[in-house]
Order: structure tokens, then C-alpha cells, then sequence
């Protein structure tokens, strides 16, 4: 599920004392955490008369784009990609199913492992060209050779053809639900590939929406602009342009909501948004998520080697009072899995044990009357929910003669980091990349030589071989796929303890009350469909 991924969707909410304090996340910031004004992507910050002009405003609180290309990219750009290309189909996280896209039929055959899309006519490319079977061959073809990012989705394909320019025929190595894999969030786009342009100047898809301009580093870094051409149509009342004003600190993006020059912030901290449920102008949204925070230990190299150590770890954290300080924006985890997906593993909640843990780590050699254990931990810059687990995770060690030397990083450091296996707990979140639990274990916890997001750097060979099986086995026998999940689950974090799951995220969103249509989709972390809204006059 994604090599970007789950981090860049950080969230940001309350501290430990549910003050509403700014933290620093890498903007140049005057007295009292307001922004500095910078030249936007446009030329100058966005104001509230351009979030009235039509332009929806969206202010997330990490940088958008980290790679342009529709085949690779794996990080928090699916904010904007999900708005600029499109797959053949798309969740629908009410039905529970995948629905028309670019495709409008399809069928499956030979027990799953042939299926046939028929495509939508009329559709344009932004670069003009048409899309047909031919040119949607040539997208996922692209995408599977590039391996990047989830390419893995198409793992099992075998052969495309286009039949016919309105037919695109699949034949698989092995049963798969091809309709969800063609909804993912990534690597299922459909592009122009004679028009993909890495450095963000124009782009290949079918979208809604196309680039208008993009200034890396910038506060207002990315704007989009309708396609006129696009095969849906268009009417007066729905955003014609869209800004991203990239806002770290919450108290700011709050303040910016308020006076109207943001439309949507992706998270509030629970004293805010328990105040923007009773601020005018302003209303929230609340729904579960297939989100989770990941704590993955080093089990390559560093004292964390040692499993009773990482054992100890596990029992040092407060997840209840994690949970309880976070008020409504979180759930405590059971395993890897999300409820709402196969595989969610029921009565693997975690508990705090700090007697054992201290027991553990003397059987380690450390501990109160031992030498005191230092150990390293990285988390995303500007995130008050990680900053919070840290919190209470330092001061549990301390009890324990654990001396836990935490640093916040944006993200792109933390990561390089963590590919070199640079830290001894590496914090991040995850989420499916199509709603199916299959990514958290091919992306996080199968062994690989170079690591990517599997930053506990496991390598275990019979992992692996059961991880190898999920696909087949979900398409073709849910029972025991059901079985195979908690079965892993058990192993990788009760055997191996190589991670802790401490909660499920829960969003919290808020907007400003002209905005009509919002519907949060768990399976596409953090996206706005902007082309469902539609704005009071």
C-alpha cells in the first residue's frame, strides 16, 4: 500500500493538555504562530475573496506533490491526483462496491481470473488525445514495467488486450478482484503515456481537473483548474478552480477557516473541533477511517534486535490513555487490520504493562538497576497526535531507566532516514491502497534488500510465503483468507513484536457551510472529490 504513503497523510490533533498550541511544521511564521505572507503559486497568498471566487481552498498540513508521475506515485499528492486522473472504476465506501469510472460495465470469468471492462465513450485525455482500450493498455502496461509505487496491485495480470477501442480484456495468472485492484488509489490511473511530465508543468489524465500552476515550497504550492473538455460536464454552482495552501500548524489552519480563506482542513484537534461545531460559518465531519498509526521497531539492527526488548517497548505504551486524550478522533487498534476490512482480527487490543516491560528489559540487561538504554525515535514534524504518543512513551521509559531521544522530521527526511535503517522506532501511518488489508503486509512487513515503507526491516521467510498467498486466497476463499490475515497478524506482532498498533484514526474534518456535497471516502485517505461539491452563491 503504498510507498509513500501512510505518513504523509499525518494528522493533527490535541496535545497532551488538549491546549490548542501551534507547533512548528516548517513554515517561516511571525509572533503567534501567524503565517508570514509568501508568493503563492499564483503570486500571492490565497485570500478569502478567492476562496469566494469559485476556488475552493484546501489546506493540508504537509507538502502536496512528491512525485508526478501516475504510475509511481505512492505519497500524499493523492490529494490532488484523485482529482486530476482517473481509474476504470471507483469505491464506493457506502455500497461497499467499486462503481463505474472510465469503465461503465464489466464482467469476470474462468472463476475470477479473466475479466472485461467495457469503456466510457467521448472521453478526452488533457492532451488532447482520445482515450481508448488501446491507450488504457498502454497506461497500466507502463505502470506495471515502472514498478513503483503499488504497481504490486497488477501482480497478477498476465496479458491485456485491447479487444476492440471500446473493450479492455484481462487475463490473469491467478483469481483476483480485478474491480477493486482498477480502484486503488494508486497505480490504477489511466493515462496519456506519450504526455506524463515529471516536473508537475502539465499532465496525462482524464480528470475533472488539470494543473494550473505548481511552485514547490511555496504556501500556496499547487492549483488546479477545470478541464472544460471533461466528459461529465460542468455546471455554474460547482469549483471551476482549486488551491492548496499547505498549512502545518492547526492553530492557523483554524484561524484561516474561520475568516474564510480555507474551505477544508483535513483535522482538528478535539478542542477545535468541538468549537467549529458551534462557530457560524463553519461545520464538521466525523467518520471512521481505514487509517492506523504504525510504531515499527528496528529488528535488523540496534538493541531493538533483541525481541524482548521490542516486547518491553510494546507494553510501555499507554494506549488507553492515548486514546482517551485524543477524545473522538481515534479508536483503539485490534492488529493490523481496520475494522470494515478482511482480516480485522478481533481481541488483539493492546494493553499497558509497564511491570512487565521493566521485566523484559532486565532479562535484556537493562532496566532500573542496569545501565540506561537509549534508543531512537522519528516522527512526522508538525503532527500533534505522534507528538502526543511520544510524550507519553518518554515518560513511561524514564520509569524504566529508558531514555527515548524522539525527533520530529518532515517527512522526506524521515523516510531517507528510515531506508537507512537510521533509527531504532520509526512512527507512520498506513492505509490500503485499495480497500483490501493485503498492502500492510506486502508493503510493511515482507523482507525486501532495500527497504522501502517495511521499516521494521523483517525478514522472515515464512512470512513471506503466507503473504504471497493473500491475494489468491482472498479472491477464492475468504474463510481462510480471514483465517491467513489474523493467523500473520499473531505472528508479526505477538511472535516478532515488531510493531505496535496503537489506534485507528478517526477524521475530523471541517469546512465552511457553503460548501455542499462532501462525502469522506476511507478508501482514498485525506482526497476531496472536488467536482461533487458544489458552493452556495
Amino acid at each position: 500500500m503504498r510507498w509513500h504513503k501512510r505518513l504523509l497523510v499525518a494528522g493533527v490533533t490535541g496535545a497532551l493538555a488538549l491546549t490548542a498550541s501551534a507547533c512548528a511544521g516548517g513554515q517561516v511564521r511571525g509572533a503567534g504562530g501567524t503565517p508570514q505572507p509568501q508568493a503563492s503559486s499564483s503570486g500571492s497568498p490565497t485570500t478569502a475573496a478567492q476562496a469566494n471566487d469559485g476556488t475552493f481552498v484546501y489546506a493540508p498540513n504537509l507538502d502536496v506533490v512528491t512525485d508526478w508521475d501516475p504510475a509511481t506515485s505512492y505519497s500524499n499528492e493523492i490529494i490532488a491526483l484523485s482529482n486530476i486522473y482517473e481509474g476504470l472504476t471507483r469505491y464506493n465506501s457506502e455500497s461497499r462496491k467499486a462503481e463505474p469510472r472510465l469503465a461503465t460495465e464489466w464482467t469476470s470469468a474462468n472463476g475470477g481470473k479473466e475479466w472485461t471492462f467495457k469503456l466510457r465513450q467521448g472521453v478526452k485525455f488533457h492532451s488532447g488525445a482520445t482515450l481508448d482500450a488501446e491507450a488504457a493498455k498502454k497506461a497500466i502496461e507502463r505502470t506495471i514495467e515502472k514498478k513503483g509505487g503499488a504497481a504490486y496491485i497488477w501482480d497478477s495480470v498476465d496479458k491485456i488486450e485491447a479487444v476492440d477501442a471500446a473493450t479492455l480484456k484481462f487475463t490473469l495468472e491467478y483469481a483476483t478482484p480485478l474491480d477493486l485492484v482498477a480502484s486503488s488509489g494508486y497505480a490504477a490511473y489511466i493515462y496519456d503515456v506519450d504526455a506524463v511530465d515529471a516536473d508537475g508543468k502539465k499532465d496525462a489524465g482524464t480528470g475533472p481537473y488539470t494543473i494550473d500552476s505548481w511552485q514547490k515550497g511555496k504556501e500556496t504550492e499547487l492549483t488546479l483548474k477545470a478541464f472544460e473538455g471533461y466528459w461529465g460536464g460542468w455546471k455554474p454552482e460547482q469549483y471551476k478552480k482549486v488551491a492548496f495552501r499547505v498549512t502545518p500548524e492547526i492553530t492557523t489552519a483554524w484561524q484561516l477557516l474561520q475568516k474564510g480563506e480555507v474551505n477544508f482542513v483535513q483535522r482538528l484537534n478535539p478542542q477545535l473541533f468541538e468549537q467549529a461545531g458551534m462557530t457560524p460559518g463553519v461545520k464538521t465531519s466525523r467518520s471512521p477511517s481505514f487509517q492506523n498509526l504504525l510504531v515499527l521497531f528496528n529488528t535488523a539492527s540496534g538493541p531493538m534486535k533483541n525481541v524482548k526488548i521490542r516486547q518491553a517497548l510494546q507494553l510501555a505504551i499507554d494506549y488507553d490513555g492515548l486514546v482517551g486524550a485524543l477524545k473522538g478522533s481515534a479508536q483503539k487498534a485490534s492488529g493490523l487490520v481496520p475494522q470494515g476490512l478482511l482480516g480485522h482480527a478481533g481481541g488483539m487490543e493492546p494493553k499497558m504493562d509497564l511491570p512487565r516491560a521493566q521485566e523484559l528489559l532486565g532479562e535484556a540487561g537493562y532496566g532500573p538497576d542496569n545501565p540506561e538504554l537509549k534508543l531512537s525515535l522519528t516522527y512526522a514534524q508538525g503532527d500533534e497526535d505522534q507528538k502526543l504518543l511520544v510524550t507519553l512513551l518518554s515518560s513511561a521509559l524514564k520509569r524504566v531507566n529508558v531514555n527515548l531521544q524522539a525527533k520530529p522530521m518532515s517527512w522526506n527526511a524521515q523516510w531517507d532516514l528510515g531506508k537507512k535503517q537510521g533509527q531504532d522506532i520509526f512512527v507512520m501511518y498506513w492505509y490500503p491502497d485499495y480497500p483490501d488489508a493485503y498492502s500492510w503486509f506486502l508493503n510493511v512487513f515482507k523482507s525486501a534488500d532495500k527497504p522501502q515503507f517495511n521499516l521494521s526491516y523483517l525478514k522472515d521467510a515464512q512470512i513471506d510465503a503466507k503473504i504471497d498467498e493473500l491475494p489468491q486466497l482472498t479472491a477464492t476463499d475468504q474463510v481462510n483468507a480471514d483465517q491467513a490475515y489474523q493467523d500473520l497478524q499473531k505472528k508479526i506482532i505477538g511472535e516478532e513484536a515488531a510493531a505496535a498498533v496503537p489506534y485507528v484514526q478517526t477524521y475530523q474534518r471541517a469546512l465552511t457551510t457553503d460548501v455542499s456535497g462532501y462525502v469522506d471516502n476511507p478508501a482514498y485517505p485525506n482526497v476531496v472529490f472536488f467536482y461533487d461539491l458544489t458552493r452556495a452563491p
